[in-house]
């Protein structure tokens, strides 16, 4: 569905990203893996891509660093000539309650989770609209949505990208991009892997499903997204989370 595509997946070292990026290869697609800091998590999914015949290349680099998602692009562009799809999937938590919350603990999660997604969407733009076409997708969550004690900073951020993701599917769908936001719920990630049973046994009883998600549960609707069976579809926040959030 994605054959010849280029797309950029930051934090795709693990979790949710590793998955986009891994299914998006096996669609057909370039990935460009950005990540932070795991370089062993960023060359393990790299050996996967290219040991099932992919294409990737990795890039290691904050993007809540203006000029170092600026640096992303351009290396997107050097390598690969276009950006068709952009992830953006980097994220942090620094959960604690309102009176312990540090200044730091908030500016950092917005930092990463809400600025680096601006820094990428700002430098990756202009190529997209020059190529007249791009497939931009936010990933933010169903706290997003509906907040959580101990979660202000990670909240807000979530929040922050639902309205950035409708404000840009209104200020680019006119050049050919396409803009939406994905909203998972309680999916098996180290972020989640933390929890006590008692805390995952209460979120679950609030999923009528009643199981955590997979990271493939995420990145199979990213497929489709970053897809053109998606064209007609934009401004929208979809979430996944077993019927968490209605």
């Amino acid at each position: 569905m994605l054959k010849d595509k280029v797309a950029i997946v930051t934090g795709a070292s693990k979790g949710i990203g590793r998955a986009i990026a891994i299914n998006f290869a096996k669609e057909g697609a370039k990935v460009v893996l950005n990540y932070r800091s795991d370089d062993n998590g960023a060359q393990e999914v790299l050996k996967e891509i290219e040991n099932s015949g992919g294409v990737a290349f990795l890039h290691k680099g904050d993007v809540s660093d203006f000029s170092v998602a600026e640096d992303l692009i351009k290396f997107c562009i050097e390598k690969f000539s276009r950006i068709d799809i952009l992830v953006n999937n980097a994220g942090i938590t620094r959960d604690t309650l309102l009176l312990r919350m540090k200044e730091e603990d908030f500016d950092s999660v917005i930092n990463v989770n809400l600025k680096g997604s601006f820094n990428c969407v700002k430098h990756a733009s202009s190529f997209m609209i020059k190529q007249k076409y791009g497939k931009i997708l936010n990933i933010s969550s169903v706290i997003g949505l509906i907040g959580n004690i101990g979660q202000i900073n990670y909240a807000a951020s979530k929040a922050g990208i639902i309205g950035m993701t409708k404000s840009l599917a209104k200020e680019l769908g006119s050049r050919g991009i396409n803009v939406n936001a994905i909203a998972p719920g309680f999916i098996e990630t180290d972020m989640t892997s933390v929890l006590e049973d008692k805390t995952k046994e209460t979120i679950m009883s609030h999923i009528p499903l009643k199981r955590m998600g997979s990271v493939e549960d995420v990145s199979n609707l990213a497929v489709f997204l970053a897809s053109d069976l998606a064209s007609y579809i934009t401004g929208q926040v979809i979430t996944v989370d077993g019927g968490m959030v209605m």
